[in-house]
């Protein structure tokens, strides 16, 4: 029995639909997670800002790249159960100690195929034309 290979295009969305597409299959929950602590450098210049007040680009930059490192740890974690799809993607976030965060990327691994593909392939349902 031969391995499905992952699919090349991961449609991944916060909705729980997607257009043009109809969920053929649910695989079930999909995450991923990192941990993050800011650089030397990041916390030094990030420390410096904190007191002169305003944005902090260093720890808005550590935060998106944590956020884009979960999101494709979770489209690896995807790919691995055989999705195409994933839905209902929503991230959440939690301190480590004084200076670690944790970031959580999670959703439905699912598969998703073109609407009117089960109609096109078979005809009604149970392959049976016009029934």
């Amino acid at each position: 029995m031969s391995t499905p290979h992952p699919p090349d295009r991961l449609i991944m969305t916060t909705t729980f639909a997607v257009e043009g597409y109809r969920i053929r299959e649910y695989l079930g929950i999909v995450r991923g997670v990192i941990v993050r602590a800011p650089t030397i450098s990041q916390g030094f210049m990030g420390g410096l800002r904190s007191i002169v007040g305003g944005q902090i680009h260093e720890y808005t930059q550590m935060c998106e790249q944590t956020r884009q490192q979960a999101t494709a740890a979770l489209a690896q974690h995807a790919r691995e159960m055989g999705a195409n799809g994933v839905v209902g993607i929503a991230y959440d976030a939690s301190e480590i100690g004084q200076t670690a965060t944790e970031v959580l990327c999670y959703g439905t691994a699912v598969i998703l195929e073109p609407e009117g593909a089960a109609a096109s392939a078979g005809g009604a349902p149970g392959g049976v034309p016009g029934a």
